[in-house]
């Protein structure tokens, strides 16, 4: 009866305005990890990584077991988190504008972009704020100069930057909020008491804590009093990478140390609790498998990414979800959880995810999820290889609708077509077999672009020298 009350609440406050005061809504903290992979936790099949703190409360919650990123990469998927769009509308395409590879083996000039998201943007923590929440953002931002002018009245330690300021350990150069640490003190420690510090001066409002953790992406610094424990745990079939495996569990015991100041604090379940990954794992460190790819790669690998919601009296517990969802997805969401209008001033590109979050299913046609990626990333030196050895990524769009996922490559017109449910590893294509839904899926994609008029890498690049690139690829794969 108190779930339908709620929920029934929540819907009049949809339609009908901000019709409570913050007080009497939820907390929500929105824990964000910095290329975690799908199968980095324990709760998604880990057998070397331990996080008993974040697979308790993935228990008590729902599981999305085929939840994706914006983008395979940090600043594109941020951007289009906290936008509520795809990245033809706000067109962050990269890290950076710059082209990245070696020119000699690009053969198309690249779309330039931007790397900072538009201040007129009205992010979802903007409409948080407006209704009376109060809002912080700790560690990584990576779309600005300064997060507190999209909505955020704390940041502690967000800057542009994509990687931790001077690494794990002090000096953390730069960052806001992180001056005068001991010498000793763990930047994943640090930003947990942060947000701690937080909830307890909030505690008799509202609060939303975007915990954007640097974690785990490079350098791969252990957490040095961890080191010994787990060069002596026996190696997993999946997992086995010492450093990684000290970063996820200094995540891990920092969302333990959240969890008992809620409950000493009497707001646990009052708390909504969302916990995702920012992109597929990086490759050289951990594995997503039986996904191909990884960090940088728009196969399963690159862009699904671990995903739970604990919300209590809302969110049965035990119960998890196959439902394909996205990013772009969390704006509605964090809107519905606050019980707060959308922006009728901006377009959004996602669904409330608060129907499957009730255990409801879906209505309507099945949508299609898309991904938009007109540049090149470059691949790791000496470790991997998807497409060719080079490029993680060449210039690509990618669509999935169903069980279908279609890849179209922009400088040689290449598709490839597999069905996930039958090979989520994107081992066999398909497209000769089934060329009707190849078309469909093209035409849905092709579609898609104009109406949002992504732009398409076109101009041939002068630089380009296809000898040179046939001679590395062949001298890469002899290696």
């Amino acid at each position: 009866m108190r779930v339908r009350v709620l929920l029934a609440l929540l819907v009049g406050m949809l339609l009908w305005g901000d019709a409570t005061t913050a007080q009497d809504r939820p907390n929500i903290l929105f824990i964000y990890l910095d290329d975690l992979g799908w199968r980095d936790t324990g709760f998604m099949g880990s057998d070397f990584y331990e996080t008993p703190h974040l697979d308790r409360l993935a228990a008590e919650g729902m599981i999305f077991t085929s939840a994706y990123s914006c983008a395979a990469n940090c600043a594109p998927a941020r951007a289009s988190l906290l936008s509520g769009q795809y990245t033809p509308r706000h067109r962050v395409f990269n890290v950076g504008t710059r082209p990245r590879g070696k020119a000699k083996y690009r053969r198309l000039e690249h779309v330039q972009g931007t790397d900072t998201l538009d201040p007129k943007m009205r992010t979802w923590a903007h409409r948080l704020q407006d209704a009376g929440y109060a809002t912080a953002l700790i560690g990584k931002w990576h779309l600005s100069d300064d997060p507190c002018a999209y909505g955020f009245d704390l940041n502690v330690g967000g800057t542009k930057s994509g990687s931790p300021p001077g690494g794990y350990y002090p000096p953390h150069v730069g960052a806001p909020g992180l001056k005068h640490a001991p010498g000793n003190e763990y930047l994943t420690d640090r930003l947990t008491g942060e947000a701690i510090d937080f909830v307890r001066a909030q505690r008799d409002q509202a609060w939303m804590v975007y915990l954007s953790h640097f974690a785990v992406h490079t350098p791969l610094d252990a957490k040095q009093q961890l080191v010994q424990k787990y060069r002596q745990k026996p190696a997993g079939k999946l997992h086995h990478h010492v450093a990684m495996a000290t970063m996820i569990q200094a995540v891990d015991d920092g969302v333990g140390r959240l969890r008992q100041e809620l409950e000493e604090l009497g707001l646990l379940k009052k708390t909504a609790i969302i916990f995702c990954s920012d992109n597929g794992g990086f490759g050289p460190a951990t594995d997503m498998a039986p996904l191909k790819g990884y960090k940088g790669t728009y196969y399963e690998g690159g862009i699904r990414i671990p995903f739970f919601v604990r919300w209590p009296e809302v969110v049965a517990s035990g119960t998890r979800s196959d439902e394909p969802i996205t990013g772009v997805d969390l704006y509605p969401t964090l809107c519905a959880i606050a019980g707060i209008r959308l922006p009728p001033e901006q377009t959004l590109d996602g669904e409330s995810l608060l129907p499957l979050f009730q255990g409801r299913q879906r209505s309507g046609p099945t949508r299609a999820l898309f991904w938009h990626f007109p540049c090149y990333l470059q691949s790791y030196a000496v470790w991997g290889e998807q497409r060719d050895p080079l490029f993680r990524t060449r210039p690509c769009s990618v669509v999935r609708v169903g069980d279908w996922k279609l890849h179209e490559f922009f400088e040689d017109g290449a598709v490839e077509l597999y069905n996930l449910r039958e090979d989520i590893g994107e081992t066999t294509d398909l497209q000769s077999r089934f060329p009707a839904k190849r078309d469909e899926l093209l035409d849905r994609l092709r579609g898609w672009r104009q109406e949002l008029d992504a732009p398409v890498p076109r101009k041939e690049n002068s630089k380009y020298d296809a000898a040179a690139e046939a001679a590395a690829i062949l001298k890469k794969r002899q290696r």
